[in-house]
């Protein structure tokens, strides 16, 4: 059963420490630790620092155009960017990520779009994940001309 605990530091962090209000935009990369909420536009990388429990929330407004790095993530908004993932990433139904996803678990919303690879990152001492390449859905003609 010991491979199937978490570590208390594993688990996402239940409070919000910083608010990026709706109305803010913001120039410049963040770096945060704590439970980081977006609500308005970001244009730059965001990344958690040395924390496994830092938890990033996109809402339904916001807008990052830049890198995110973070242990656990929820999106119900829009990335433009490459995203990793060391713990846990919940993609809700207005979620869209134009960029490469790398994750250790996810959880994806039907409404959800991700415009890139998905890479399963492996568990520590396994093999890497593979990489999964999602291609465009046709209108449902079956590409008859």
């Amino acid at each position: 059963m010991s491979g199937f605990s978490k570590r208390q530091s594993d688990k996402p962090c239940n409070t919000i420490d910083t608010l990026v209000g709706v109305n803010t935009e913001i120039n410049g990369d963040i770096t945060f630790t704590g439970g980081l909420r977006v609500d308005g536009k970001i244009t730059g990388d965001v990344s958690a620092i040395s924390d496994m429990s830092s938890t990033l929330v996109l809402s339904e407004h916001a807008v990052v155009n830049g890198n995110v790095t973070v242990p656990h993530l929820v999106v119900n908004g829009s990335i433009r960017g490459n995203v990793r993932s060391a713990e846990s990433m919940e993609l809700q139904p207005q979620a869209e990520i134009v960029g490469d996803v790398h994750y250790k678990m996810i959880e994806m919303a039907l409404g959800a779009s991700v415009n890139g690879s998905l890479v399963r990152e492996a568990e520590e001492g396994g093999a890497k994940g593979s990489v999964t390449t999602l291609k465009s859905v046709g209108s449902g003609d079956n590409d008859k001309n």
